[in-house]
């Protein structure tokens, strides 16, 4: 059940118990006036009367007997109403629900360095399955039950709702995670996001879509760290393949590899360690020394202050060489 079907429910069963009392006020001031019992005597009987026990002898006057009509036609049907609601709350599954999204969110608590992932149609898809191919932590926000569906047959921590809420970008840990990708089919949602994302956390790392081209730049002035457009990006490839079939793959990964930039800082335990030293199990592919990219000698290159070291790793081989560099 969703938090706005979770109020609609609670609206609806506040309005029948605010009916109910409504009902035993009238009943108790009614028979009170037409019997000439006390307070407490004409609200008993008005409830004895509600709720159909019939333990209590019928009022003797027209007046209170009128009361009792009113009271046992529409005291019946509330209560019915009710009850049939209370029925359904159960038998539907909602309380299940209600508790998944309980233990759900309890789960997107205690994440740290995830990353939330805005929009889970095609392309959102794809990038929580890459995401989950390289052992990433994410939550997927999106306002459309029938992805909501989909999400919880794959086991994927998953809120519904608009993720340019800034109260659902909370739930999901902004301020904890690494970076946020925003892939959402609409430019001007993605931007909406981004504005919201970069304001709730000023330092996370922002990814962004964008179908049309004039799009880019707006989301790059929203505070986007990188904007991808599908068409485009497709466009290129498709191009790139035509012209150099013999090339394709060149710099192509699995997804359960990756490819990274890594900075030497300053005091980090690998800097004047050779790279064949750090690298670990990973594979440092190139090296770029003052702004010049080169392949890496392994025995005779050095990680100094200032350096980039690019390569790829699979799962957790390449942290050797991330904790090396870090400072």
């Amino acid at each position: 059940m969703g938090e706005l079907e979770l109020r609609h429910f609670a609206r609806r069963i506040g309005l029948l118990f605010a009916l109910i009392a409504g009902l035993l006020v009238f009943g108790t001031v009614g028979l009170s006036l037409s019997e000439g019992t006390n307070v407490w005597d004409s609200f008993v009987w008005a409830l004895d009367i509600v709720a159909t026990v019939g333990s209590i002898q019928a009022p003797t006057d027209v007046a209170g007997q009128i009361v009792k009509v009113v009271l046992i036609v529409l005291g019946v049907g509330t209560l019915l109403y009710a009850l049939i609601a209370v029925t359904e709350f159960f038998v539907a599954g909602h309380l299940s629900g209600l508790l998944e999204d309980r233990r759900t969110r309890r789960m997107i608590d205690s994440l740290t360095d995830h990353y939330l992932i805005c929009g889970f149609g095609r392309v959102g898809r794809q990038v929580a399955r890459d995401l989950a191919a390289a052992g990433a932590k994410y939550v997927v926000i999106d306002p459309d039950p029938e992805n909501r569906e989909r999400a919880q047959a794959a086991g994927v921590r998953f809120l519904e709702g608009l993720a340019s809420e800034d109260e659902l970008l909370r739930s999901a840990g902004i301020e904890r995670a690494r970076g946020i990708v925003a892939c959402v089919d609409d430019d001007a949602e993605n931007i909406v996001i981004t504005l919201s994302a970069r304001e709730l956390a000023p330092d996370i790392k922002i990814i962004a879509r964008a179908s049309a081209e004039h799009s880019e730049k707006k989301l790059l002035r929203a505070g986007a760290d990188r904007v991808i457009s599908p068409y485009k990006t497709s466009g290129t490839e498709m191009a790139r393949l035509a012209l150099h079939p013999n090339v394709s793959g060149a710099v192509e990964l699995a997804p359960e590899y990756r490819m990274e930039e890594i900075e030497v800082t300053s005091g980090c335990p690998g800097s004047g360690c050779t790279i064949g030293e750090i690298q670990g199990g990973a594979t440092i592919a190139a090296l770029m020394p003052r702004r010049q990219l080169r392949r890496p000698a392994a025995d005779r290159d050095h990680a100094r202050r200032g350096r980039r070291a690019r390569g790829h790793g699979h799962g957790a081989d390449d942290e050797p060489a991330r904790g090396a560099v870090r400072a």
